[in-house]
């Protein structure tokens, strides 16, 4: 039942492509096998195609995901960070895709609002205004007044988004399983994980509790940056459906006339888009990930307040040291390292040839790399960067394909503001920043010698651990042994001590 239940879902999905022109994109996806976009126009023949679309592919399977509702469009955002799965044609027409839908009642907005803070409206705000300012596929967000007085903006989820998410999420993973049973390739590409992507994204952004975590965290350690902020959050007026902060006045990003016209300084605008978003990337590890125009406004002192946090990225040390030193290696034109980088990272199977890898990485990057210079794209390297994974059977790296897609964002807005930006000129200072501060011997010595205190500590608990082992191999093997353990280890821990002080000496 459940079975016919998906088809269903299948072919009222591939009517959607249909009316949009968008089943052509199939054929381009070098992964659906031919025969499925033919199968599905038999299905869908006597379904009408809209007139005046657009001529790329990607942008009218963009149109068509968005028509199709809140999970189609979260699977269109995912699959823009995946060029090396739809191919980078229709990747780039995915990012036109609007996640934007038509507004639901004021009176389903005052009855979430209640049931999540209990009371009336009123007990909470004493101006709220009926029409939203913004309606996206999760939420939409309205202009009020607390009943202190403050300005805010309230971000209200959709009645029963998380059923219908729940509906369209069971169709893509059933799709992703049949894929991955018989085609191994769509295992080396993990469709599976696509899907939990999808899934996990999307819950994050339905518990508007920790969306709300997430700015706070952001404005934590974005405290030191004087021309970057976000929103003060109100967590009296903050639940699961409903999230209220700080409202923000100023001028979008996006509207480059009124800055202007403000007297803003459009080229330091951009270049702390591109080093705000590094410096969240490679020191935090915690980046602002929806870095659409709109998501950032320009206050009148010239700083910019970030909104809109459903959508953020996480990268581990490791991942960080990994993008740092490829950049790093880029600008450097060190193609060995790159390479190198690569296969430390486990990214490459060491069956593959270092060598090989530096020269498709040169391939890659010289003929970008003699452009003009304000003709390099980074996020553009990056992208075709990831894109030599099928031959050399790399995993793909979904984080950093996240992180890809918003160093394209962030790019693009820099350009938008300052069409000379030189992305490498305006990242290399960050970089090179980082590398000094976490990749050099100093930092390296300095951070083992953090470290030991904490596996000093640890060395009881250790011990106790390997004297239980021992003991319950002794017991199932009737052994005797015939020097104790402890005495063993001891000398062990000895050393680390040793260790730990000639390391502290070393660095006073």
């Amino acid at each position: 039942m459940k079975t016919l239940f998906h088809l269903w879902q299948l072919i009222t999905m591939a009517a959607g492509f249909r009316r949009y022109g968008a089943l052509r994109a199939l054929d381009n996806i070098q992964e659906v096998p031919d025969w499925a976009p033919r199968l599905l126009r038999c299905f869908t023949f006597f379904i009408p195609r809209r007139r005046k679309l657009p001529e790329a592919d990607g942008e009218r399977l963009a149109l068509a995901l968005a028509d199709m509702g809140p999970a189609y469009i979260k699977l269109g955002q995912t699959l823009a960070t995946r060029p090396d799965l739809v191919g980078r044609p229709i990747a780039e027409g995915l990012l036109t895709l609007q996640d934007s839908l038509p507004a639901f009642s004021f009176g389903k907005v005052k009855a979430t609002i209640e049931e999540e803070l209990g009371g009336q409206l009123s007990d909470h705000y004493s101006e709220f205004a009926e029409t939203p300012v913004a309606a996206a596929s999760i939420a939409q967000v309205h202009k009020a007044v607390t009943t202190e007085g403050k300005k805010v903006a309230v971000k209200v989820l959709r009645p029963d988004v998380e059923k219908r998410f729940n509906r369209d999420l069971s169709l893509f993973n059933w799709l992703a399983n049949l894929a991955e049973k018989h085609s191994k390739e769509a295992r080396r590409l993990r469709l599976k994980k696509v899907v939990a992507k999808v899934r996990e994204t999307v819950n994050r952004e339905m518990d508007l509790r920790l969306e709300a975590a997430a700015c706070a965290e952001l404005a934590e350690n974005m405290a030191s940056e004087s021309n970057y902020r976000t929103p003060k959050m109100e967590w009296e007026l903050t639940a699961r459906r409903v999230m209220t902060q700080e409202w923000v006045d100023g001028i979008r990003l996006a509207d480059k006339e009124a800055l202007e016209k403000a007297g803003h300084d459009l080229p330091k605008l951009g270049n702390t888009v591109v080093q705000v978003f590094l410096k969240q990337a490679l020191r935090d590890g915690f980046f602002h990930a929806d870095l659409h125009q709109g998501n950032l406004i320009v206050q009148p002192d010239g700083s910019i307040v970030a909104v809109d946090f459903g959508i953020m990225g996480r990268l581990t040390k490791r991942e960080r040291r990994f993008l740092a030193e490829i950049l790093f290696g880029f600008i450097r034109r060190n193609y060995t390292r790159v390479a190198e980088v690569h296969f430390d990272a486990g990214y490459v199977p060491r069956t593959e040839s270092v060598e090989e890898f530096a020269q498709a990485m040169r391939s890659i990057a010289d003929p970008i790399m003699d452009l003009p210079i304000e003709e390099v794209s980074a996020g553009q390297l990056l992208a075709q960067l990831f894109a030599t994974t099928e031959r050399f059977k790399m995993q793909t790296q979904p984080q950093l394909l996240l992180l890809q897609r918003t160093m394209v964002m962030a790019e693009g807005m820099a350009l938008h503001l300052n069409p000379q930006a030189n992305m490498w000129n305006i990242s290399e200072p960050v970089i090179e920043e980082w590398i000094r501060s976490n990749l050099s011997p100093e930092a390296r010595l300095a951070d083992l010698v953090n470290k030991l205190p904490n596996l000093l500590e640890r060395i009881p608990s250790l011990i106790e651990k390997w004297l239980d082992e021992d003991e319950a191999t002794e017991e199932d093997e009737e052994e005797t042994v015939e020097q104790p353990r402890p005495q063993k280890l001891w000398p062990f821990a000895l050393g680390l001590i040793t260790g730990a002080a000639i390391l502290k000496i070393l660095t006073l």
